[in-house]
Order: C-alpha cells, then structure tokens, then sequence
C-alpha cells in the first residue's frame, strides 16, 4: 500500500467503527444503571441481537485465518467444529435455556450454587476465571493482533519492529474493546456484535464471490466450475483418522465440547440469559445455529479457492487466508474490511471482559459481601475488575509471542481442564434431584487430576484423539455423580424453583425450526461428501435421493405444526 491507499483505509476503517461506536451508544444510554441493566442488557434483548451478538463472540480473526488454512491445507473436515455447533443451539433453545430463565440466573455459577452449594458454586468459578485470565482472553487479543498484523502490514505501516508493533496493536485493539464492555455493559457488547457481525457477512459473501472471479480469470461461472472440477477432494468434510478433525469425533468428544461452549460457557451464554422473552431467546439461539451452517461457505470455501489459485507453495497454510485477500480485496473497500476484522476480535475480547467482570461481581464479590452491595457498588466492583483484567491482558497477550510453539497446545490442554466436568455437573444437575454436591466436587477433582496425567504424564502412552478421550471422561464422571447420589443422597430431593422475570411461553416454531436446523447439518454434510461434490463423478443419485428424504421429513413436520397450531 502507498502512503495514500493507507490513509484512505485508515480514514474509512475509522468511520465504521466510529458508526458502531455511535449505534451502541444511542441503543444503550441510560439502560446500564442498574444490575440487570448491565450484565444483562435489562433483560430486554430480542433475538436479532442475541443472534448477532452470538455469531460476533463466536467467529474471531483465527477463525478466519485458521479455518481457511485448514482448507487449504486439507480439506473441509474442520467444519465440523462449526456445523455440529448448530445441534448444540438447538439443545440450548429447547432444554436448557427454558430452565435457566425459569430460574432467573445471571451467571452459570448462579444456578449451580442453586442445584448443589456454595462450594460448587467457587470452584466453577475458580475455573472459568484461571482459564479467562490466564488463557483465553490473552489468546483472543494475541492471535487477533497476529491476523490484522499479517493482513495489514502493521510494522511497514508504524515504522516498528515486530514485537513493538504487537505490543502496540493488542493495547489498540484492547482499549477499543474494553471501553464497550466497561462502559456500556451487556447491551453495549451485543449491539456492536450484531452490527459488526453484519458486516461480517457481507465480507464473509464478497470474499469467496471475489475469489472465484479471480479463479475464473475475471468470469465467475468459470471460476465456480473450477472449484468444483480441479481437485475435488478439497470439498470433502468427511474427515479421516489422518485429517484436522476426524468424522468419528463428530460422534463423541465434539459432541460434549459444543455443548459446552454454547450451553453452559457463561462468556456465550450470557447474552442468551438477557433475553426479553424465552421466545425471543429461542429464535435468536436457533437463528445464531443457521448462521454456523453457512461458515462453510464463507470461511473455508476462501481457502479452497486459495490453493486453486496458488498450489500448496504458500509457506504456511495460515498465509492462505491473508493473500487471498491482498489479492481480491478492492482498496476501497479495505478500510471497511479492516473494521470488520477489528469488530470481530473486539467481540471475543470485550464478550470475555464483561463476563469475567460479571463472574467476579457475581459470584465472588456479592457472595463475600452476603449480597448486602446495591447495584450500584456492584457495578463498579465490575468495571474495575473489567479494567484490571484488561491491563492484565495487555501485559500477558504480548508475551505469548515467546511460547507461540506451544500457543495452541495450551488452549486447548486448558479448555479441556474445565470444559467436560461444567457439562457434566449442569447436566446432572438439571435432569436429577438426589446427587448432592458431593458428587460435584468429586467430579471436578477427578477430572482435573485424569485430565492432567492423560495430557502430560500419559501423552506418549494414550494415544487415542483427544476429543474421544473427552467422551470416555464424560462418560466416567456422569457415572461418579449418578454413583455417588445411589451412595449418599440428598435428604431433601432438590426441586427447580421458578423465579422467572420474563414471559416463559415457548416461540410456537421452535420444534419444527429445530427440525429444519438439524436437516440442514445433515444436508452441509452430504453436500461436501463423497456422494456429494467431493465426487469425482459429480453428484450420485443417493445424495439427491437423501436430501429428498430430508425435505419431505421437513414438509411433515411443519405441516403438523401448522395443523397443532390452527387448532388452537
């Protein structure tokens, strides 16, 4: 880039994010006085914002650099982590988010000092917190940095060295999200996430669409029959024990991590919580579902059309994503580019702020002040602790650049100290009334205990992937909190007390849309399949006779649906 076209991307990248800025502040004056005004937008959120703000948390810069690597370098077998994701929403939707609005909760750890004690209660929060502030939120501002650094030139642009240059854009684009979290609280966070996250899914449908132009020496059409002619192999999502994420696991371990991360992860779930309504709830949860099956198209499809484009020459497979659009991207629209880039890392960050800042007002200070601190106080216990976890983040994000070999290996070897257990403790919590919290607290110290020798003691040895070993363990202590509640019951059986705040009545389409979500996982997977376009012979009669059986099964049940619901 010249001294001009920089300029111009700054001016332009500036502008949309001060017209973010400015929509989130008129959505949210006034609205963030009070306790349930700021950690959960008053309780007022409709499902747009929630599907947004969903969408926005969830996709981040490594995102879009790593899972186009992925492609590139294999094929679309890591989809996976982002199609199945759209059946834990609907267990979210249907199972667990009526109860915790039923509930009233604020925090996950809320409803589990409910269920069992305040000790469960701690350690759940002892656990988010070490992994927040030590793993995740550094992680987010480090490999978001990397990407706008690699997409951006930052060093040419500033004139530093690698690490000063760093060092300078992780305190730029922490500052930026922390001020949306601080400041303007829940409402704040998902209001930008939902107007960033439209833009997210304009560039996310510009780029592939560039691409395949540029594939097609300017035609379109040509660029399209390339991509599914040349190497079809590319389009296949059915993973081997050899590739990124193999199909098996979709089955065990990827089950269990999903739902987690979007039914009990307080740093995702939190805006679910806020929902106006349970049906406003539903829909935005079940619409943030449609928006994970379309991460194929535009976030792996570009690394496809990558290695059409340049082979497998590219020094490293997370280059994929970042040339590609050096190459395709008009300059007048990389100022827009680069505000979506930024919004989307932004989101991660200041979404784990404010549910850091929210644990920590929640379920440690209030606790420990017997819950005599008014809204007031809690707010600004939060705000500080939001500013003291930042200026932490700042100092640790940079640091990673020394360890970033083992970058990767360490985020996932934490998510998974904690992940397993969180899903077993809520589960059994929920569908059982006898297992006392002791069974809790068992499950939590074994768990970190076998995790910790299966990860590090035992790594050579157990070499099964680790996504199965999370289906053995998970299956292990669902066993230890069902055994430990045959051995020492509760005296009294615990009973779910309603405290709900909201209109609890279901949205009358959440079962049939259900339905067509969970058609739709099936359907991405047949399409990028060996009976699909990952054919070398083009699409086989059992695919077409299979996505008729799905649609016909779609036609039933929203016909029945619609027959129940003129009855009434």
């Amino acid at each position: 880039m010249n001294a001009e076209n920089i300029l111009f991307t700054l001016a332009s990248c500036s502008f949309f994010m001060g017209l973010v800025a400015w929509i989130s502040w008129r959505k949210t004056r006034g609205s963030v006085d009070d306790r349930d005004g700021y950690f959960l937008a008053g309780r007022g959120l409709g499902s747009v914002f929630i599907a947004g703000s969903l969408l926005l948390t969830n996709l981040s810069a490594e995102q879009l650099i790593g899972l186009n690597g992925s492609a590139y370098g294999h094929n679309l077998s890591s989809m996976g982590w982002e199609v199945t994701a759209a059946i834990a929403t609907i267990a979210m939707a249907l199972i667990f988010l009526p109860r915790y609005l039923a509930g009233a909760f604020t925090t996950l750890p809320q409803f589990l000092n409910d269920r069992f004690d305040a000790d469960v209660r701690r350690l759940s929060v002892l656990l988010f917190m070490l992994g927040y502030g030590l793993v995740t939120i550094p992680s987010v501002l480090y490999s978001g940095s990397i990407a706008v650094m690699e997409l951006f030139d930052i060093q040419a642009l500033t004139g530093l060295a690698y690490f000063p240059a760093l060092f300078t854009t992780v305190v730029a684009i922490g500052l930026i999200g922390a001020i949306y979290a601080i400041f303007g609280g829940l409402k704040a966070v998902a209001v930008s996430d939902t107007v960033n996250g439209i833009g997210l899914l304009i560039i996310g449908i510009l780029v592939p669409v560039l691409g395949l132009v540029a594939l097609g020496d300017g035609n379109f059409t040509e660029g399209l029959q390339k991509l599914l002619n040349d190497h079809p192999e590319k389009l296949n999502a059915i993973g081997s024990p050899s590739d990124p994420t193999p199909f098996g696991t979709l089955f065990t371990g990827m089950l269990f991590a999903n739902l987690f991360y979007w039914c009990t992860n307080q740093y995702v779930i939190q805006r679910t919580l806020g929902a106006a309504s349970l049906a406003e709830g539903q829909k935005g949860v079940l619409f943030s579902g449609f928006f994970k099956i379309l991460v194929p198209f535009l976030m792996m499809i570009p690394g496809v059309i990558a290695f059409h484009l340049y082979g497998p020459g590219l020094g490293s497979i997370d280059q994929a994503y970042p040339r590609l659009i050096k190459d395709v991207m008009p300059i007048y629209l990389s100022g827009f580019f680069l505000a979506v880039l930024l919004g989307a890392v932004f989101s991660s960050f200041n979404s784990l702020l404010n549910s850091a800042a929210t644990l920590f007002a929640l379920d440690i200070y209030a606790p420990y002040r017997q819950d005599k601190a008014d809204d007031a106080q809690l707010i600004r216990v939060a705000k500080i602790a939001s500013v003291v976890i930042a200026l932490f983040s700042f100092v640790v994000a940079p640091l990673l650049y020394f360890a970033e070999a083992g970058l990767w290996q360490i985020i996932r070897v934490f998510t998974g100290f904690y992940n397993i257990p969180t899903v077993v403790i809520v589960i059994v919590g929920l569908f059982t009334s006898r297992v006392p919290a002791l069974g809790a607290k068992l499950v939590i110290v074994f768990h970190v205990t076998a995790y910790a020798l299966l990860r590090f003691a035992l790594d050579d040895v157990v070499t099964i992937h680790f996504l199965h070993q999370y289906a053995i363990l998970f299956v292990i202590e669902v066993g230890i909190m069902l055994a430990v509640g045959r051995w020492k019951p509760r005296k009294q059986a615990w009973q779910f007390s309603s405290n709900n705040k909201v209109d609890m009545t279901p949205w009358r389409f959440a079962r049939p849309l259900a339905v067509t979500l969970f058609s739709c996982v099936v359907g991405i997977y047949l399409l990028f399949s060996p009976i699909g376009l990952a054919s070398t012979d083009g699409m086989t009669s059992l695919f077409y006779g299979l996505l008729a059986a799905l649609f016909a099964v779609n036609l039933i049940v929203w016909f029945a649906a619609s027959r129940q619901q003129s009855s009434f």
